[in-house]
């Protein structure tokens, strides 16, 4: 009968607890909301659902209605006209750098140095321009 009752009131006490890990993941959440939010961008931007589903393959279909059907009924309540987004698409400009990585390898010739100064020649240099007594 004891353990019976102890079983019970583990049981209680472990049913309002919450097991770190074993909720749901906070990033299907997001990937939801976002879709939402796409769906709601289409719709504001007068695109049909259609096209909305085929520009953003990876986000869930009835996310992103529920998102279009939401902002249909906000806009009808508020009067807004929807604005039509731009059809083109900048290209971008390519731009080629410079390659200043070093050269390796057998076919690479060194660089020219200049001869270098013995140390006499600039003592001497240097005891020509020193004032003379």
């Amino acid at each position: 009968m004891m353990r019976c009752l102890l079983l019970l009131a583990t049981a209680l006490l472990l049913s309002a607890c919450e097991i770190p890990g074993m909720g749901p993941d906070p990033r299907i959440a997001q990937r939801e909301a976002e879709a939402r939010a796409i769906g709601g961008a289409c719709r504001h931007g007068l695109r049909s659902i259609e096209d909305c589903y085929n520009q953003h393959d990876s986000a869930s279909k009835a996310a992103i209605f529920q998102g279009w059907k939401d902002m249909d009924e906000y806009m009808r309540e508020n009067k807004i006209e929807g604005i039509r987004a731009s059809a083109e698409k900048a290209e971008p400009e390519e731009e080629i750098l410079p390659d200043t990585r070093p050269k390796v390898g057998k076919d690479t010739a060194k660089p020219a140095t200049a001869p270098s100064k013995k140390l006499s020649d600039a003592k001497s240099a240097t005891n020509d321009r020193a004032p003379k007594p």
